[in-house]
């Protein structure tokens, strides 16, 4: 393979809060594989998404601009096949990329400048969950409720872990592909897994690895209804969170399966890795691992995601090449967006200037200069009738939603973030600049009006394609078995040859 550029493997994990990594100061989660990656890798301590919701953020991920520029509002939501991801660019510097697991793409393009891709997602890919903001009263049915946390617990199997183990077998199959297949380009190979998300579900093995007694309770105790800001009070009626509110028991039941399905995540990372080491790709490969946003696990007597707070919002972001960037913490503000520009520097490609986000190359390097320390991020799904807008800027939070309360949070002085400042004389010239940055970057009443369009263009295109012979966008992998194993077209003495690593 052509040394002057590095592998990639990225590894994404689904709804992996930043803050239950051992790596980033959980105390219990057991995580030996990440960590190894973070001791000796680049660790971005302020890491975002740009977006509380899967099919926004892996779209902002995957081409580095934000939602509202892609259109991809919700996880209904295509990702128009024009606008090139970081799948496209690499394949035009001469890489060969690849897919295994869940991206959420919606729409008939089911690919996205991959070339390869290995299994079907885990999530529809059609306009079902398209959400009404013309209809606010109106809770539906496919979204999330409290059943996921009434019956946390240990399991033999769930539908998630069949999918996991689905990725890593082709994942790791994929790598000992790469090493005997002849193919000299470099490779990205994306890993994408579905764990931890709920439903808070994991197999014994996981479970025991803890003691239940041991399992914290959140930090920040449900909050009464008239100390939640709109947005929050919103999430709860959405998710029928106070219909059906959950024990301490269920709730350290969710939190103690959360942290078994990372441990799991973490043992999938492991069989990844030890395949890499084996055939010797890790040498020039830069090993990536990040999530598409967090989870509230019961902070503020909040579940899922669909927020701004920390919990939901902050992500795990670690670059691993120690051959090439030495050990690190990165303080500064950076998101998903990033990613794009940041692969393109490092396989040798002109900057890009198609892209909301900024290569992380110099921060890699240990070169803050210069540096934006901004983080942008967007909730234009169910729950709302309007835009929700943050913007993380030095030690500031700024939330906006133009029916709600500004909200403003110090999280050095307030890491909790239970002290909004939003209103406060003493930060009103604060809260000015916050306005008149959110006013370049947005325009929230015109994107209000795109959405509620696009949301009726989307509901009445899925209501017509259910009618007569229904035709599924869903990936489906094909394997050319006649390829595949032993054939008689085949000679024996050659294919037994090519198949064995290392040869001899």
């Amino acid at each position: 393979m052509n040394s002057q550029q590095p592998n990639f493997l990225i590894i994404v994990a689904d709804q992996l809060a930043a803050q239950a990594l051992h790596a980033y100061g959980h105390p219990l989660v057991q995580t030996p594989h990440l960590n190894a990656l973070a001791e000796n890798g680049v660790l971005f301590e302020n890491a975002y998404c740009n977006s509380p919701l899967c099919a926004p953020s892996r779209a902002a991920l995957m081409s580095g601009q934000l939602p509202s520029h892609t259109g991809v509002y919700d996880n209904a939501a295509e990702l128009p096949a024009s606008i090139p991801t970081f799948a496209h660019y690499l394949r035009a510097l001469g890489y060969q990329t690849c897919l295994s697991g869940k991206m959420h793409f919606v729409g008939p393009d089911q690919l996205h400048g991959f070339e390869e891709r290995l299994t079907t997602d885990i999530y529809p890919a059609d306009f079902g969950w398209t959400p009404d903001w013309e209809t606010p009263d109106e809770r539906v049915s496919w979204y999330h409720n409290m059943a996921s946390v009434i019956q946390a617990g240990p399991c033999v199997t769930t539908n998630q872990l069949d999918f996991d183990e689905e990725v890593t077998f082709h994942a790791v199959r994929k790598i000992y592909n790469l090493v005997r297949g002849g193919d000299e380009r470099p490779f990205c190979l994306t890993v994408s897994l579905t764990h931890p998300h709920d439903p808070y579900a994991i197999a014994h093995e996981y479970w025991d690895r803890y003691d239940h007694a041991a399992i914290e309770p959140p930090t920040v105790a449900p909050l009464a209804a008239e100390q939640l800001d709109p947005h929050s009070r919103r999430m709860r009626w959405m998710c029928a969170m106070d219909e059906q509110p959950p024990t301490e028991a269920q709730i350290r039941n969710a939190r103690h399966a959360y942290y078994g399905a990372i441990s799991y995540v973490d043992d999938k990372v492991g069989e990844v890795l030890r395949a890499l080491q084996a055939t010797g790709l890790d040498e020039n490969t830069i090993v990536i691992f990040t999530s598409d946003h967090g989870d509230m696990l019961g902070e503020r007597g909040l579940w899922y995601k669909m927020s701004f707070f920390e919990w939901a919002a902050r992500i795990p972001l670690i670059f691993h090449a120690p051959q090439r960037f030495a050990a690190r913490r990165v303080t500064q503000n950076v998101s998903l967006i990033d990613l794009l520009p940041t692969l393109v520097e490092l396989a040798n490609g002109a900057p890009i200037t198609a892209s909301d986000g900024h290569s992380l190359v110099p921060l890699l390097n240990g070169d803050s200069g210069g540096w934006l320390d901004v983080a942008l991020s967007e909730y234009l799904a169910e729950g709302v009738i309007a835009p929700c807008l943050m913007i993380r800027r030095g030690n500031y939070k700024y939330i906006f939603n133009e029916f709600d309360p500004p909200q403003l949070y110090d999280l050095h002085a307030d890491p909790h973030e239970l002290n909004n400042l939003g209103g406060q004389a003493a930060y009103a010239e604060v809260e000015r600049g916050f306005e008149r940055e959110l006013d370049q970057q947005w325009q929230p009443a015109a994107l209000r009006t795109a959405i509620i369009a696009s949301q009726r263009r989307r509901r009445l295109v899925d209501g017509a394609l259910r009618q007569g012979r229904f035709n599924a966008w869903d990936f489906q992998p094909y394997q050319d078995a006649s390829g595949m194993y032993m054939r008689n077209h085949l000679d024996l003495n050659d294919l037994e040859r090519r198949a064995r690593f290392p040869q001899v």
